[in-house]
């Protein structure tokens, strides 16, 4: 009886908190996702730790072990697929470079090794 209405509140716990989740997130303004990315990140990185902390502590049951080891590849997945999308939005915010100009008239330099002319067959070109 008591681990039927443990099993109901823990269910109704994780119902509420997706929900709840999803909507928080939902309303997160797109300036914002960069941000939010990484501090998830971070409580990755803590979780990923706690897990590996659990595996060196655990003790011999080999399921314990495959759960957690499974767990932490996910975790490690996670973090690093996080920290890929975090790092190419801020690629999108980076300004261009501007184009450098070649020459004060829009020529190459005089001195451009694109400008020498060819040496000849069997014949090395100055340096």
């Amino acid at each position: 009886m008591i681990l039927a209405s443990t099993l109901t509140t823990d269910l109704a716990i994780l119902v509420l908190a997706g929900f709840i989740g999803f909507v928080v997130i939902s309303r997160v303004p797109n300036t914002l996702h960069t941000p939010l990315m990484s501090g998830t990140n971070a409580i990755h990185g803590i979780v990923l730790l706690g897990g590996l902390l659990i595996v060196g502590l655990s003790g011999n049951g080999s399921f314990n072990k495959v759960l957690l080891v499974i767990a932490i590849a996910f975790g490690t997945i996670n973090i690093v697929g996080g920290f890929l999308v975090t790092d190419r939005m801020l690629e999108m915010f980076k300004s261009k470079p501007k184009p450098k100009p070649s020459g004060e008239d829009g020529h190459e330099p005089a001195g451009d090794r694109a400008h020498a002319p060819a040496a000849a067959d069997g014949e090395r070109a100055a340096p």
